[in-house]
């Protein structure tokens, strides 16, 4: 358990092995579940904010939406459609409606979840959550029969924008898993196949659209430092440390972190995510989908996750152990993969007697979703195209509107 005066060192104190491994360590927030700890100030009353959506595949874009969200008020409520609603509208999700009810309730920037919430985002909607307005990116949500689903809010001027994240989107995400490339990778060129796949996949013949596509992620020091939160480990909490490639970040993983989570009072869990290079020599193929610096923003937006390492060494070492005062060490039912000599890499803790393995009672892992893409291709490309095309001819609706004279 931590002891007072044992606050971790900054990244300059680093031993020199560990800073050259180590590309640099992110603090997050507490990470008790909840969500709500922050109130108004006395004496105003608490704004609330309400934001919608499939959450399909849920990636640190969405996760940036909801903090953007949350960042306008003090309370924020998320709406998630169900897979009937998302199937009817936009085509099947690749996650079923229980397993992203639960991903969006472990971003810790969300305070509550209500399931079955409707496409069409209304007036009614809002006053039954007593939201003050709605939230959502500066993209464009469409019904079935072309319609902004956020018409009605946006004339009662309940209704409020926030910038969509550059460089991820469900589109590319799956165009990565179909393609066994390895040019998303943080030290790899974009291919000419992966450019040509990522400038085609799921458009409509002549489609343009400026929300549909895959442009390049740019992981800044800001973007880092907005999703985390810069705590140490205090007095009487426990440090426990995770580690893995945490890729396409599911509910796999949430599972076991909530799992962890409960292994103490006062938790205060470090994952030490992989190099992308370390992860593609133990998982092959292109793994991993998402590079280290998508991985981190993923991690870094989980309630459960305090700290993260980025580019942590594979093997836990005693070294490591040691700077961060670790209590415990845990890993989940997945097979431990030897290091490249051939050893343990978890031999140091399990010598100390601070091992555990965890069984998050979850089966899902990242090849089972990449397994369902493959199976149900021809469905999401197809889903592309049709929402591409609504998306088209609703701003080709907007343009000639615009471009009528006034008075006709």
């Amino acid at each position: 358990m931590r002891q007072a005066g044992g606050g971790a060192r900054s990244r300059r104190e680093l031993p020199g092995w560990l800073r050259r491994r180590c590309g640099a360590m992110i603090r997050n927030g507490r990470g008790a579940p909840g969500g709500a700890e922050q109130l108004a100030p006395e004496g105003r009353r608490a704004v609330r904010v309400w934001c919608d959506g499939c959450y399909d595949m849920v990636h640190y874009g969405h996760s940036n939406q909801l903090r953007q969200a949350r960042a306008m008020g003090d309370y924020l409520i998320v709406g998630v459609h169900t897979d009937e609603e998302i199937a009817k509208h936009k085509g099947p999700p690749v996650f079923t409606q229980e397993e992203r009810y639960k991903m969006v309730q472990a971003i810790k920037w969300v305070d509550e979840v209500v399931p079955a919430a409707p496409y069409v985002t209304t007036l009614e909607t809002l006053d039954k959550y007593n939201c003050d307005f709605c939230v959502h990116g500066n993209d464009i949500t469409l019904t079935v029969d072309g319609r902004d689903t956020y018409e009605e809010v946006k004339q009662a001027g309940r209704y409020r924008e926030c910038k969509r994240t550059q460089g991820v989107s469900t589109t590319d995400l799956v165009g990565r898993m179909l393609l066994v490339t390895k040019a998303h990778h943080s030290s790899q060129e974009m291919s000419s196949e992966y450019r040509e796949y990522a400038d085609s996949f799921g458009k409509c013949p002549g489609g343009r659209n400026p929300w549909t596509g895959v442009s390049q992620f740019l992981q800044t020091s800001q973007k880092i430092i907005q999703f985390a939160s810069g705590k140490e480990p205090q007095p009487g909490e426990t440090v426990i440390y995770v580690a893995g490639a945490f890729d396409l970040f599911h509910i796999g993983h949430v599972d076991f972190l909530e799992k962890v989570h409960r292994l103490a009072e006062r938790p205060y869990i470090i994952a030490g995510l992989h190099f992308d290079q370390e992860v593609n020599h133990y998982k092959g193929k292109n793994y991993p989908i998402m590079n280290l610096h998508e991985r981190t923003l993923s991690v870094l937006a989980c309630r459960y996750v305090s700290e993260v390492v980025i580019g942590a060494p594979y093997a836990v070492t005693a070294e490591l152990l040691s700077h961060f005062k670790v209590d415990l060490v845990c890993h989940g039912k997945t097979e431990i993969i030897p290091d490249r000599d051939g050893s343990d890499p978890y031999q140091e803790p399990k010598r100390r007697g601070i091992f555990r393995q965890i069984d998050s009672g979850s089966d899902l892992t990242t090849d089972l979703i990449v397994q369902r893409i493959i199976t149900n291709r021809l469905e999401y490309e197809a889903r592309n195209q049709k929402k591409e095309a609504k998306e088209l001819a609703f701003l080709e609706a907007v343009r000639q509107q615009a471009a009528q004279p006034l008075g006709e």
